[in-house]
């Protein structure tokens, strides 16, 4: 996960810096000619603009259903007659002359460039008679694919701009490969947290349950309706992204659940800034930490203890606070915790907390003050402003 990371830095950082230049020489176009006005500058805006339009259809992979689209564009960028990108064998996509002749040179070329791993040049010499020139898309030290140019004449300056636009393809794919991966590991992630979902607590809320069937039946088929929520939530599959209005919902199953079998000893403050409610957070980020704080925090001691939610609208972030009155633990113990691979007890706030550092940065992760004895404090911060996970959810209000 920490190289997967990486290369999205890495990755994001050379895709910023191609949205500044483009941004730069759009705005240098909007003026007028005195700032883009030669031909070297058009020339150099016309190829980021069709190497933008080209990236967005690359991403989907050599299996994907808009890769004509990208042949266009990649034609556009390297003047050529005919552009076809050759994946396993066969032609997946082609812009410009589109006959069987054209596209069994292709395969024929692909054929030679995977092989031998180089680009390879067929037909006219330079400035003279139709040529087809192939080179080698390599992602992680494979040819995943070849993409050829047919040109009429043959220049030399073709076949050079191909290996480069090959080599530019290669990384449009690699980065398409990160974001699946990244969805993969977030998916994986988010079916270990699932998987949290104790048998133990699963088999005190039933006990609880049946416990009032008899001496209070509204008050069963209130628990009985709680429970189903509350699965219905932690086992949903609309996304990585929920509303924390959505998640206190799902806490507040848990917590009545709990407090079916805690009673009195289980004491719960709520203080939630209504403007907070529509804020989008990672989905089972909250309810990991009010579990914990239940499950590690109040339940090893005889006389339970309080919970404290509370959630602050802080200028450009939303602050959670998660905070209990019970054991508390080491916080040597809890560095450990958070920075070392590991499964059992508190495995739901290490996720919680890789999580939020992949999608927020370093910083982005959970604070937690807690010593022994002392119970334990779990802060974290989300940007307000997140329009790349924008959510059409209902956001409601939360019960209490």
């Amino acid at each position: 996960m920490t190289e997967a990371t990486a290369w999205a830095a890495v990755l994001g950082a050379a895709s910023g810096a191609l949205i500044t230049v483009l941004l730069v020489l759009a705005r240098r176009l909007a003026r007028g000619g005195g700032d883009l006005g030669s031909d070297a500058e058009q020339a150099a805006y016309r190829a980021l603009h069709e190497a933008g339009l080209a990236a967005t259809h690359l991403r989907g992979g050599l299996a994907g259903s808009d890769l004509d689209r990208a042949a266009r564009h990649l034609r556009s960028l390297l003047g050529s007659a005919t552009v076809a990108l050759v994946h396993e064998g066969r032609v997946v996509a082609l812009d410009g002359e589109t006959s069987d002749a054209v596209q069994d040179a292709a395969v024929s070329l692909a054929a030679r460039v995977a092989d031998s791993g180089r680009r390879q040049v067929t037909g006219g010499t330079d400035g003279e008679g139709k040529g087809i020139v192939g080179a080698p898309i390599v992602v992680d030290g494979r040819v995943v694919g070849v993409l050829v140019a047919v040109t009429d004449p043959m220049r030399a300056a073709l076949v050079r701009a191909v290996g480069e636009v090959a080599d530019w393809c290669a990384a449009q794919l690699a980065l398409g490969e990160l974001d699946a991966s990244r969805a993969a590991l977030a998916e994986a992630e988010l079916r270990s947290l699932r998987a949290q979902i104790s048998p133990h607590f699963i088999y005190n809320a039933l006990t609880a349950i049946a416990s009032f069937i008899t001496t209070e039946p509204a008050r069963a088929r209130e628990l009985v309706l709680e429970f189903a929520d509350f699965t219905r939530y932690s086992f949903r599959r609309q996304g990585e992204f929920t509303t924390l209005a959505e998640e206190l919902r799902s806490i507040h199953s848990y917590l009545e659940l709990e407090r079916a079998r805690f009673g009195d000893r289980l004491q719960v403050v709520l203080r939630i800034a209504p403007e907070t409610l529509a804020t989008v957070i990672p989905f089972l980020s909250v309810q990991p930490i009010v579990e914990n704080a239940v499950r590690h925090g109040l339940e090893p001691g005889e006389r339970g203890g309080g919970i404290r939610i509370e959630a602050r609208d802080d200028a450009t972030h939303t602050e959670v606070l998660v905070e209990d009155d019970g054991v508390g633990m080491d916080p040597e113990a809890l560095r450990t915790l958070l920075n070392t691979e590991a499964d059992g007890a508190h495995v739901g706030i290490r996720n919680v907390d890789l999580r939020l550092r992949q999608l927020y940065g370093p910083a982005g992760g959970l604070v937690v003050e807690t010593n022994t004895g002392a119970g334990t404090l779990v802060r974290m911060r989300v940007p307000k402003s997140q329009p790349q996970h924008d959510l059409a959810l209902h956001t409601g209000g939360v019960r209490t």
